[in-house]
């Protein structure tokens, strides 16, 4: 019987949040004696790291990352959804005249390796006809980009909710390049040995999540505040990343797979991931919709 259930928190997951602030699932599993420790990821890549080496259960990541990760051999699998969230662009200060992606060819850029921004930065190049290697990467943590940004230190960085937002309202940073669609989606991942150990389990903590969803639907309040007292961000910041946060369902399915797909073919295209790759097939494996199949899409 499990003693300890470790699951991950993070400032790009909203829901968490509230669910590590309010406790949820402590008084969820008190009763089977499990107890709860929470860990924290400043990142995708920092949630699948922890997750190959067995040191969280759940872990919150892009779904594009997730899937760069299982072709990489990390045994994971996508099994419910956090949020649809716009968290990425690309930003620029206003003194680098940089407008569009384009302007971007020899310039300094900071990125997240393995991170969503990543990934919507090399579609971003591909579809302005350039390639990783006609920029200069500069590979930091997110909230490293940020202040390497602010410095003047690099020319662009693909931002990440709520550091972008906190750029956008602190130090007037710029969206030079937005795409909704190429965000790819917030999903929970667990070790494919532990959901099928624990299936059960899984599907408890995918309804603490529910709920706690539900909840911020209908008042989005605690989770600003909650936003608010872990990012250590102004309430005005962390209302631009709200915004652009879509909390409206937890079902993981088709709509998440043609959506991974899509940023694993571009990823193809542009040469990250190898020719020999069967993409649809590790899209399939990854994703796993039997634990969100009864809840409302």
């Amino acid at each position: 019987m499990l003693k300890e259930i470790r699951v991950d928190f993070a400032t790009y997951n909203p829901l968490s949040l509230i669910i590590r602030e309010q406790k949820l699932l402590e008084k969820e599993f008190e009763k089977d004696g499990i107890a709860i420790r929470w860990v924290q990821t400043l990142g995708s890549n920092k949630a699948l790291e922890f997750l190959n080496a067995g040191s969280i259960d759940f872990g919150s990541t892009a779904g594009a990352a997730a899937l760069l990760a299982k072709i990489n051999g990390n045994p994971i699998q996508s099994v419910s959804v956090f949020s649809r969230p716009e968290w990425t662009a690309l930003v620029t200060r206003k003194d680098k005249g940089i407008t569009k992606v384009s302007d971007l060819k020899g310039k300094a850029v900071a990125v997240t390796r393995g991170t969503d921004p990543h990934i919507f930065l090399i579609r971003a190049l591909a579809e302005a006809g350039l390639k990783e290697k006609d920029v200069k990467l500069v590979l930091l943590q997110h909230p490293d980009g940020r202040t390497a940004l602010a410095r003047g230190d690099v020319d662009a960085w693909a931002g990440l909710d709520p550091l972008m937002a906190a750029a956008e309202v602190e130090e007037g940073a710029i969206l030079f390049h937005r795409k909704p669609e190429n965000n790819t989606w917030g999903v929970l991942n667990v070790p494919t040995e532990f959901a099928a150990k624990n299936p059960e389990i899984v599907t408890r903590v995918i309804d603490v999540y529910e709920r706690a969803r539900q909840a911020a639907v209908k008042d989005i309040k605690p989770v600003s505040a909650a936003l608010v007292a872990v990012a250590r961000l102004p309430e005005a910041v962390i209302a631009k990343q709200i915004e652009r946060t879509d909390l409206s369902t937890s079902v993981i399915g088709k709509v998440q797979s043609d959506a991974i797909l899509a940023a694993g073919v571009a990823l193809q295209e542009a040469e990250v991931i190898k020719s020999d790759v069967d993409v649809k097939k590790i899209v399939e494996a990854l994703i796993e919709p039997k634990f969100t199949a009864k809840l409302k899409a």
